[in-house]
């Protein structure tokens, strides 16, 4: 007789049945070699059984006689994944060895004619070719036999690792947003049951709209929540609500909710999206609420303070501008598109440079750069294109504005034109020239009458050359040092001591060369001190050229200044000049001119050394006595 268990079937209806291949994995069996023994020796119970589960469409397996030898349907053999077909026939703790402890509790319960079911039970199986866990429903049964007895158990399968998963993942997305709703203090979640007039809602959100947790969470009519808008709000609220369930789309609206407690008001955003019944009408609207009172008060307060600062910028008399970080122009105020008469945007970016005269623009652009490229501030004059097209002289400033850290936000400067002053500082430089001159021309006619005092009064040639050289160092002093304009402002190391001595030492120069070094520290020095430092040096390279060092063919001055702080050190050494044996005792006007300019003048101490190799001579002074305007302040 055939392996089957069909063995009354015609051999069509066997082929159409054999066509499930699990089907037909059991009629090939050789089950002779299992302790079931062939199929027509199994009871008929089990045959029955077995027929049952073999074409049902559910995930079936059954745990046979005391080793539990598993026979299973074609659902179960995809459910077993790469298990299948080896474990087909074996016995249970052999085919799952991972879960043989609970499969031997499984058999033992079956064979005592037991039934139970296990819910979203977790097995840890090698189904794949690793373990992994999985999650499903398990329904038991025993197989009865014809004598009352048990054969074995019968399991039906369904799995629900997907659904166990999902959930699992949802629990943990809930969680997570509690938390987040929780954390932020802000926002509050609602659903509104339209059919019912019912919101549920959570804490936050009641206690925004002034009402009892409690009472929220179970639901109360949406009636109570809209009471707590403040009144200029509610009609606008209500006919967004009505226009989001008529036409279907997201609900968003910006409102004040009005405390009841202290009437104090809070600004929120409520969003939410209407859910479509199988009619396609609304039936619930669910959202949240966010509050955003601390960032209205802030946007309220922005506004407020660039309404301020327009007003301030627009009134000023100045063209004011503002940059980015890298230079982009993106701000003029109303006094720069006034004054260049040219449509506002035009000049953002770079357009600003083109506004300059020709000759300016090179000059303005590098000034500009480094001043991006080292954060240092911005100051130049350049002439700016006037609306009338001439060309007037402006005055560009800027200065940047840091953050915390240090780092360049933005750039403020401003423009002012300074066209009138210049044009009168031109003409006062015209007056100061020709008041220099004059007074020039008063030194020239001084020495000139000294000179002509000298020749009828041979005696005093001695004095009337010293007289004359003293003038002509006055005449020098102030000519180095007399008030500039930007026109006629000499070099930046003009107003230096090293440049005031480098030029009253010009006619002790050796064959073009200078014979007086300068080393140290340099000092600023203005027209207030200029005139007693002239005598002093004047003195001092007079005496030298009689008497000391430059007096020698290869003789020099080595001069050397230290600033200390507030104070500032000068040393004279003359070195290569004629031997000193002894203190030269010195008692003439001369020396009582250098005692009162340095003592008297500029408040310092002198002191003289006369040492084998020349005269040293030690200058300690205030450092402010060297600058007029400190010394005045």
């Amino acid at each position: 007789m055939p392996q089957s268990l069909f063995p009354s079937a015609s051999p069509e209806a066997r082929a159409r049945l054999e066509q499930d291949p699990t089907l037909k994995l059991l009629n090939d069996f050789d089950w002779s070699s299992t302790p079931l023994g062939a199929i027509p020796d199994w009871p008929a119970g089990l045959k029955g059984a077995v027929r049952l589960m073999m074409v049902a469409s559910t995930p079936m397996v059954m745990m046979v006689g005391d080793q539990g030898i598993l026979i299973y349907n074609h659902a179960y053999a995809e459910f077993a994944g790469n298990r299948h077909p080896a474990i087909f026939g074996m016995p249970t703790l052999e085919a799952w060895p991972e879960i043989a402890d609970f499969n031997r509790d499984n058999i033992e319960r079956g064979l005592r004619r037991q039934s139970w079911s296990l819910r979203d039970q977790e097995l840890v199986l090698n189904r794949h070719g690793q373990l992994e866990s999985g999650w499903m429903d398990l329904h038991y049964s025993p197989i009865m036999g014809d004598d009352g007895q048990s054969l074995g158990t019968l399991c039906i399968v369904q799995e629900t690792t997907d659904r166990v998963l999902t959930e699992k993942s949802l629990a943990r997305s809930e969680e997570r947003l509690s938390l987040a709703l929780d954390g932020s203090g802000l926002v509050g979640t609602w659903d509104w049951d339209i059919a019912n007039d019912i919101v549920t809602a959570d804490d936050k959100f009641a206690a925004l709209y002034n009402l009892d947790p409690l009472r929220a969470g179970l639901g109360v009519p949406i009636s109570e929540f809209l009471a707590a808008i403040h009144p200029e709000d509610v009609a606008r609220v209500n006919e967004q609500i009505e226009v989001a369930l008529r036409d279907r789309i997201p609900f968003r609206s910006e409102y004040r909710l009005v405390s009841a407690t202290d009437g104090e008001v809070h600004w929120v955003i409520a969003s939410g999206r209407p859910r479509l019944g199988a009619d396609g009408a609304p039936i619930r609207l669910p959202g949240v609420v966010v509050d955003v009172t601390e960032q209205r008060r802030t946007s309220d307060a922005l506004a407020a303070s660039e309404l301020r600062f327009r007003t301030l910028a627009d009134t000023m008399p100045q063209m004011v501008w503002s940059t980015l970080p890298d230079g982009f122009h993106d701000y003029y105020n109303k006094r720069w598109y006034e004054f260049t008469g040219v449509p506002e945007g035009t000049t953002d970016g770079e357009g600003w440079n083109g506004m300059f005269h020709p000759e300016d623009q090179e000059r303005a652009w590098q000034a500009w750069r480094h001043s991006l490229e080292t954060g240092e501030p911005y100051q130049i004059e350049y002439r700016l294109r006037h609306h009338s097209g001439a060309y007037r002289w402006t005055l560009g400033l800027a200065r940047p504005i840091r953050d915390a850290s240090g780092q360049i936000v933005r750039w403020f400067g401003t423009c002012t034109d300074i066209h009138e002053t210049r044009l009168a500082a031109e003409e006062r430089e015209l007056v100061a020239q020709e008041l220099s001159h004059r007074i020039k021309n008063i030194f020239a006619v001084l020495t000139g009458i000294i000179s002509l005092s000298a020749r009828s009064r041979p005696e005093a040639k001695v004095f009337a050359d010293e007289l004359r050289q003293r003038i002509y160092a006055l005449g020098e002093a102030h000519d180095f040092l007399r008030p500039h304009s930007h026109i006629s402002r000499p070099p930046e190391n003009q107003g230096s001591l090293k440049s005031l001595i480098d030029r009253l030492m010009q006619p002790y120069r050796q064959d073009g060369e200078g014979r007086l070094v300068f080393e140290g520290d340099d000092a600023v020095v203005d027209d207030g001190a200029a005139t007693p430092l002239a005598l002093l040096f004047h003195e001092l390279g007079t005496n030298s050229a009689k008497y000391g060092a430059l007096s020698a063919a290869g003789g020099r001055v080595e001069i050397s200044g230290r600033a200390d702080g507030e104070r500032y050190h000068l040393t004279w050494k003359e070195v290569g000049g004629p031997p000193i044996t002894g203190e030269v005792e010195l008692s003439g006007f001369g020396s009582r001119l250098i005692v009162l300019s340095i003592e008297g003048q500029l408040r310092g101490r002198m002191e003289r050394l006369w040492e084998p190799g020349g005269l040293r001579v030690e200058i300690d002074m205030p450092t402010d006595a060297l600058r007029r305007s400190a010394r005045l302040a």
